[in-house]
């Protein structure tokens, strides 16, 4: 079995979640076992449609009330991290599970961490510790220095240019 590397894609600039989304489609591509993890989002980004119909992918996410986590009452947050802290168990279990090894998506995961929105050891620990054969990518903007330090890859994808700049906010298909 291959050793699983660890992957960080991270930046101000578009393409993070894109970046770890066109390596899932490479993974199972080659029969690769893949589990992809929204963290801090809900499963209605338009990749997530096609994600779920290849054959060897698995789709995780939280259910989490709509709107940004900084907008969201004291209640809200403490129930949204309880949210992303079984999300993390979940995905722990499920890595156990993956005895051929695979590839691991954590997306948005450098806000939970950053956040304290789940338990920081046990992230920690799944990078000191990952299953061999398990490829781990990680994905979000301003990592903590840890999570830099404990990557194979650290991939930053930084804005030169962005429209919203212009005043044109988000368009589904393109950038969500």
């Amino acid at each position: 079995m291959e050793k699983g590397l660890i992957h960080l894609y991270h930046g101000d600039g578009k393409g993070k979640t894109t970046a770890a989304v066109g390596l899932c489609i490479r993974a199972a591509g080659n029969k690769k076992r893949v589990l992809f993890v929204q963290f801090m989002k809900d499963n209605s980004s338009g990749e997530i449609t096609v994600l779920e119909k290849i054959p060897g992918i698995k789709i995780m996410h939280g259910n989490i009330p709509k709107g940004f986590y900084s907008k969201m009452a004291d209640e809200e947050k403490k129930i949204f991290a309880l949210e992303q802290e079984k999300l993390l168990e979940q995905v722990v279990e499920e890595i156990g599970s993956m005895k051929d090894g695979g590839l691991v998506v954590l997306d948005e995961i450098t806000y939970a961490y950053s956040w304290k929105l789940i338990l920081r050891e046990k992230l920690e620990d799944l990078l000191v510790n990952k299953p061999e054969g398990i490829e781990l990518v990680m994905t979000g903007r301003n990592p903590e220095r840890l999570l830099v330090k404990s990557a194979d890859y650290v991939t930053e994808m930084k804005c030169e240019k962005h429209p919203f700049e212009k005043g044109i906010r988000a368009r589904r298909g393109i950038e969500f």
